[in-house]
């Protein structure tokens, strides 16, 4: 991983989040791209006027969280990356797009979890599932108030989807780094032994990647994000790789899954891949 992308929100501290990506800038020699993006100001068809005053200081504070925002990526990054740069834009598209376009430049975007909010929050906070969608890159997602990332203990959620094969794929440069590799397949009990033969390829794999793992096959009980939820907090897990999204994202609307439910908003970093 030689270009880490770190995607920050506007008018609030990311010092966690840059902790991260400052821990893994200097781990593998990287070069770091800071990127943020908003939307100004828009009259609302309820709306019967808005000065010319309102929308200018609209956009005067939007400068002042900007500059702010790469202060202090400069600040965290700068003694601990191989280069720092900052790219930012105001724009009446999709936030999302935007960060998914710029990430043509990163193997890594690291982000903050999904955050609910109201409609005027949407003018500055990213709807993560969809960067998670358009990016094309994998997406490491850090919780507030995440201090370190210790890569002791890392857990890969398995599954027989695409999404899980290119995520543990892209996550090959995380793993070789970390001390204890756990891949797991959460399945009904009639299905423990076609489990394990899949985690034994894997584990195989991985293998010949120069990564000691072992494979375990856990039998579900009630939905597999409790279940993975309970596991990690279990095994004390620093980093959780998954796929996102293996279901359509109407499915996981109307009837819940791992991404939604748990991947999105976590209790530890995830690095996820659609």
């Amino acid at each position: 991983m030689k270009t880490l992308m770190a995607h920050v929100e506007l008018g609030r501290s990311n010092s966690g989040l840059l902790t991260i990506a400052a821990d893994l800038a200097h781990r593998f020699s990287a070069h770091v791209i800071g990127v943020a993006s908003c939307q100004p100001m828009r009259l609302d068809w309820q709306d019967a006027y808005i000065t010319a005053g309102v929308l200018a200081e609209d956009r005067k504070e939007i400068e002042v969280q900007m500059a702010a925002a790469e202060q202090e990526l400069h600040a965290m990054l700068d003694a601990k990356s191989a280069g720092v740069e900052w790219r930012s834009t105001v724009t009446l598209g999709t936030l999302a797009d935007y960060i998914a376009q710029q990430a043509r430049a990163a193997d890594l975007v690291i982000t903050g979890p999904q955050m609910p909010g109201s409609v005027q929050d949407r003018s500055r906070r990213v709807a993560i599932a969809d960067l998670v969608m358009e990016a094309g890159r994998p997406v490491m997602i850090v919780p507030a108030g995440t201090k370190s990332l210790n890569l002791d203990r890392v857990l890969v959620a398995w599954k027989g989807s695409r999404e899980c094969r290119r995520a543990i794929s892209d996550a090959l440069p995380l793993l070789k780094l970390a001390k204890d590799v756990t891949v797991s397949e959460i399945a009904p009990d009639e299905d423990m032994s076609r489990a394990k033969h899949h985690l034994a390829d894997v584990v195989d794999w991985l293998a010949r990647h120069g990564i000691h793992a072992n494979g375990k096959a856990i039998v579900s009980t009630g939905t597999d994000s409790e279940r993975l939820r309970e596991i990690a907090a279990r095994d004390q897990v620093d980093l959780i790789v998954a796929g996102a999204y293996g279901h359509s994202r109407v499915r996981e609307w109307m009837l819940g899954g791992v991404t939604g439910d748990f991947l999105l908003d976590p209790d530890r970093c995830v690095f996820v891949s659609h």
